[in-house]
């Protein structure tokens, strides 16, 4: 199955590991994620091509067929430039467009301000894990519920399951024992590492723990790891994008994802 989006190709990696399906139509691919059916980026459609006049409805139409009980639509475009095509009908709609940066590195350098304080370890036992999911619902942009709660906790099964089947690393900055920044390397084991949820709580921002974090992972990736390529995506309009620059990460693609929110 080729994808030209090496965002999604590393997307799809993923979720093949852990466990997702695909279905490839020709003209999009059919994921499906059927431990986790509220997770939208793991049951979605992605298409071949950016949205002709009067595709919108078509694609709707296709999304609510293969997937007749989402309380979402998710669709996204096998593309690296950020074009949409019909963009006006798109909104029209009803679909919400998130345009993300795919960002690569080779290489890394330290961080303009390194934060020497914390420990910088891989996570260790149920403890550290269970730190990592309240994390996640303390730096949530949504409001967190019990939907939200149970849908992160089958999200972080399936991540674990993956460092422990050695897919990769999850680490972590630490206070003591306290998790204050975490973040994920997983490998393709062709020399592409994609991170994976890079996250600080919110009493620990602003000490330089994401970017030493960041470095720290980097330098693991293309060493131990044997990456020759790191991939990160990122929001162009969260500050968090000039710490990866700051690294070493450049710009390389555009990541198109299109949703409509569950009612």
């Amino acid at each position: 199955m080729e994808i030209t989006s090496l965002g999604y190709r590393t997307d799809l990696l993923l979720l093949e590991l852990s466990g997702s399906t695909f279905r490839d139509t020709g003209e999009y691919v059919v994921v499906e994620t059927p431990a986790n059916p509220g997770f939208w980026w793991g049951n979605f459609l992605l298409y071949r091509t950016p949205f002709a006049p009067d595709d919108a409805r078509i694609r709707l139409d296709d999304f609510r067929r293969e997937f007749p009980a989402a309380k979402h639509v998710a669709i996204g475009i096998d593309s690296v430039d950020g074009d949409i095509g019909a963009e006006d009908e798109v909104t029209a709609a009803g679909l919400e467009i998130d345009r993300s940066v795919v960002m690569t590195a080779d290489r890394v350098v330290p961080p303009p301000r390194p934060n020497t304080e914390a420990t910088y370890r891989f996570l260790d036992g149920d403890d550290d894990w269970e730190q990592l999911y309240q994390q996640s619902l303390a730096t949530a942009d949504m409001t967190v519920d019990a939907a939200y709660e149970d849908f992160t906790r089958r999200k972080l099964a399936a991540k674990r399951e993956l460092v422990d089947a050695g897919h990769g690393k999850w680490f972590g900055a630490f206070e003591g024992d306290r998790l204050q920044s975490s973040m994920g390397l997983m490998f393709d084991g062709k020399g592409v590492a994609r991170f994976q949820n890079v996250q600080t709580s919110p009493e620990d921002r602003g000490r330089g723990l994401a970017g030493t974090l960041v470095h720290h992972v980097s330098t693991y990736g293309l060493t131990e790891g044997g990456a020759r390529t790191l991939v990160m995506v990122a929001d162009p309009d969260y500050l968090a994008i000039r710490i990866y620059r700051s690294v070493g990460f450049n710009d390389t693609e555009t990541q198109l994802q299109l949703t409509v929110p569950p009612a």
